[in-house]
């Protein structure tokens, strides 16, 4: 890139991808010392996505996700870029158990139970969530042979052959399937735990790939001791990752409540134009940091094959129900990280965390904060509730669970329509027909929870990826 000629690159879309995108172009252009301008379009009037914090009467709220996982580097390293290194929190040590739904009861899950593995036998044996029959099935995935070579599988179909219905019913479904919002049976096993996969080509068994792993990782802790847990929040919650993020990028370069109409290609002067509510706004580069159907709309008259791609991407919508209370309001220990209720149980909460058990700083002292969450692909009815609606069927869960029967200090109810990307079977195998389509359209790239992973350390890598990716077209003129 010449140092004479200035690029202009917009991203589109001011969540957590698109503004690890525009963070990430900035950062380039002082590395490299490119002329490089940056301009942030999100057309709701606030910075962030589903990502909110609300402090309330010395609450921390979280609107959306309240954690980044330590395993996958990438939302760390952002942060420790950015200064918020010391900011980092774990979560609690002592009390790391989740509870499982199990015929109205709860019941810890087994320790050693990872995801979808059990990697202690005593346990899983001593364990009342599953009946002899299935604890035998699960154990005797060990020996379980290697399945064929299919590119995919449903996770459902992964787990029914290798540990049983029961192990799937009872753990897998509302861990993973809880994860995604989704529907297990349609899942896609490749985009959602590829290293399961991995494990059973590899080692034979998911149990012996965990238990190599394990062996793995408590060699490379006891050289180096351990630094995080595996989820890891901010002392003041995720919208400090949000905030740094938007105070990096030069002034007067965020655009939000604003919304673009269109995008077009320039044959004659290879550039982009950028149609918003009553301006045209001509630039060399675009990331475009939105949902799958959005990015579908803009690229429809430019790349319809793509756009036909991306607006096949399915999406299930949830809400999150935070009720605070006095701790002398709840009659039974919520020691753990919180609860997940199975879809066999028919219950009209997905899952509820117990915030300020999980993380310091949520609620005062006297005072517990809980996070209820509603929806998903397989109870899109119950999103549909009113407000009114949606806190008295939460507040019926929790009495019938965890006998709360007062009323909370407060309710703040967090509506995420259309936010959670499905990956069904085939995904991968989609997502490389638009990768392939998108070598044709230069200086654009996809950026966002729809392709490559939901969490927050997936999207900061999808966006510094894409970043990068046009930054580097148009720094050798491959654009």
């Amino acid at each position: 890139m010449a140092d004479s000629l200035s690029k202009r690159i917009a991203v589109i879309g001011g969540g957590i991808a698109g503004l690890a995108a525009a963070h990430r172009v900035t950062e380039l252009a002082r590395e490299k010392n490119l002329a490089l301008e940056i301009s942030l379009f999100e057309a709701r009037g606030r910075l962030g996505g589903s990502i909110a914090t609300e402090a309330v009467d010395g609450f921390l709220v979280e609107a959306g996700p309240d954690s980044l996982i330590s395993a996958k580097p990438w939302g760390v390293k952002l942060c420790e870029r950015l200064g918020l290194g010391p900011r980092l929190i774990s979560t609690n040590p002592s009390r790391q158990n989740v509870l499982v739904v199990r015929d109205g009861r709860l019941a810890p899950l087994p320790e050693g139970f990872l995801l979808m593995a059990p990697t202690r036998l005593w346990p899983l044996i001593a364990s009342p969530l599953f009946s002899p029959g299935g604890k035998l099935r699960m154990a005797a995935e060990y020996f379980v042979a290697r399945g064929g070579e299919e590119e995919d599988e449903s996770l459902a179909s992964f787990v029914v052959r290798r540990f049983g219905r029961e192990a799937l019913d009872r753990v897998v479904q509302p861990l993973i399937g809880g994860i995604y919002a989704a529907d297990p049976e349609k899942l896609s096993l490749a985009a959602t735990m590829p290293r399961f996969l991995e494990m059973e080509r590899a080692a034979g068994s998911v149990i012996k790939g965990m238990l190599r792993e394990q062996r793995g990782r408590s060699n490379r802790q006891s050289e180096s001791g351990a630094r995080w847990s595996l989820f890891l929040s901010l002392a003041g919650g995720m919208q400090e990752l949000v905030d740094a993020l938007a105070s990096r990028l030069p002034e007067g370069s965020v655009h939000t409540g604003t919304s673009i109409g269109e995008l077009a290609r320039s044959a004659s002067n290879r550039r982009w134009t950028i149609r918003t509510d009553g301006s045209a706004i001509e630039v060399d580069g675009v990331v475009l940091a939105t949902p799958a159907y959005t990015a579908a709309t803009l690229l429809n008259a430019i790349a319809p094959d793509i756009a036909t791609a991306l607006s096949r991407i399915p999406y299930s919508s949830t809400a999150t129900v935070s009720l605070a209370y006095r701790k002398s309001a709840i009659p039974r220990d919520v020691g753990g990280f919180g609860l997940i209720a199975p879809a066999v149980e028919q219950r009209t909460i997905l899952a509820c965390t117990f915030s300020s058990v999980k993380y310091a700083g949520r609620a005062p002292a006297d005072c517990i904060l809980l996070r209820a969450f509603i929806g998903g692909a397989l109870q899109p009815e119950l999103f549909d509730q009113d407000d009114a609606a949606m806190e008295a069927s939460v507040r019926r869960e929790l009495q019938d669970l965890l006998g709360i029967g007062m009323a909370p200090l407060f309710v703040r109810i967090h509506r995420h329509p259309r936010a959670m990307p499905q990956y069904p079977v085939g995904h991968l195998q989609s997502l490389r027909k638009i990768d392939e389509g998108l070598r044709d359209v230069p200086a654009l790239r996809l950026a966002g929870n729809a392709y490559y992973g939901v969490g927050i350390a997936d999207c900061v890598h999808s966006g510094e990826t894409a970043a990068e990716d046009v930054v580097s077209s148009l720094a050798t003129g491959s654009a």
